[in-house]
């Protein structure tokens, strides 16, 4: 690969959206490090992943793609076969084999508190989308930050479709598979249970895998010092 650093594409996941990678980003630019934030649609994985992968081809360079949780499922669709991709890191983020989709992957280990938590409302397009609920919010998703700081990023929260929980990954061929990964992950992440980390990691084979003690589902918003090094390592490897 040219010496030119690629750019990092951060796909963030459900009930979470573009801005909780502003900590991370930080670090990034501080670093010299190029990154866009996209707006991950959260309709369905097979549209998802093609919006990402028109942003990726408008960017036109070499991209590590950073997935958080759900995004984890949209960049491993997205990676697979697509030569502008050199690496993936996961942050609390499923990491799915062909047909997995995140409502299976939720329930594979216990520990998952997520649907107790939710609401669904009916969209015009067909079927239910999900948020959480406000007052379940700090707790579920983000109990390592601020009460001040939980509410807001409940208040901007992006609803997540049924179906897009319910799709299986398309792909035959998941981008792990092809392509060096690197894990960040939660032990007490309520959402995606730390047995699940672990075994998607393993089951990458990742390149390096940081676990942060105590860290909620939101490690993006609440430790971006982990998760920047995670993408950093990403970065200096696929860069060499």
């Amino acid at each position: 690969m040219s010496e030119q650093k690629p750019v990092v594409v951060l796909v963030h996941g459900a009930f979470a959206e573009s801005a909780s990678w502003n900590g991370v980003i930080e670090q990034l630019q501080a670093k010299s490090i190029e990154a866009v934030a996209v707006a991950n649609p959260l309709r369905s994985v097979a549209g998802d992943a093609a919006y990402v992968r028109d942003v990726i081809a408008g960017i036109g360079r070499p991209v590590v793609l950073v997935g958080h949780s759900y995004g984890g499922i949209v960049i491993t669709e997205a990676g697979a076969a697509n030569e502008l991709v050199a690496g993936l890191v996961y942050v609390d983020a499923f990491a799915p084999e062909q047909g997995e989709s995140a409502l299976e992957l939720s329930g594979k280990f216990p520990g998952s508190t997520l649907g107790e938590a939710l609401a669904a409302y009916p969209v015009s397009t067909g079927g239910n989308e999900f948020v959480i609920r406000p007052e379940a919010f700090h707790h579920q998703f983000a109990a390592d930050v601020s009460a001040e700081q939980a509410a807001l990023m409940a208040a901007t929260q992006r609803p997540v479709t049924e179906a897009a929980l319910t799709e299986g990954l398309p792909t035959a061929t998941p981008a792990w598979k092809n392509l060096p990964s690197w894990f960040v992950i939660s032990d007490q992440d309520l959402n995606i249970p730390i047995a699940a980390h672990r075994f998607f990691a393993e089951r990458a084979g990742s390149r390096g895998t940081r676990e942060v003690a105590g860290g909620s589902h939101a490690l993006s918003v609440s430790q971006p010092g982990p998760v920047a090094a995670s993408i950093l390592d990403a970065v200096e490897a696929v860069s060499k």
